[in-house]
């Protein structure tokens, strides 16, 4: 083989590469596709009425709040600036009380279904 017959033979490669790496895109977007048809396929279905009465709850608990309350926040962490000024400098937010909240308010919308997985056979 000569130079010539070299890079034409590079061409082509690289050519069938490029095409391969388009089906490979392909293939990868059904994958992901797939994937999440998959994933949602065992998930209850809700309404848009349902999904609306969730989000409101949730955005009336969070407006409801009381983000001033200290008991909420935890390890709270003081430093002294060079100027002499006092700054927090830590501080952690205590999620218990906000989600114990969001959950019953949700729970609230809802009630409990049976599940026949839950039953137990007769003997």
């Amino acid at each position: 083989m000569n130079a010539k017959d070299l890079e034409l033979k590079i061409a082509g490669l690289q050519k069938a590469i490029k095409e391969h790496k388009d089906f490979t895109g392909t293939y990868e977007n059904d994958l992901k596709e797939t994937q999440k048809q998959l994933e949602d396929y065992n998930k209850p279905e809700l309404s848009p009425v349902v999904m609306d009465q969730i989000n409101s709850v949730v955005e009336s608990v969070l407006n409801g709040f009381n983000w001033d309350d200290s008991d909420n926040y935890q390890d709270l962490e003081y430093e002294i600036d060079y100027d002499g000024r006092v700054s927090l400098s830590n501080i952690s937010f205590d999620t218990c009380e906000i989600h114990e909240r969001i959950v019953d308010q949700v729970c609230n919308l809802f009630k409990e279904a049976d599940a026949p997985e839950d039953e137990t056979p007769n003997e």
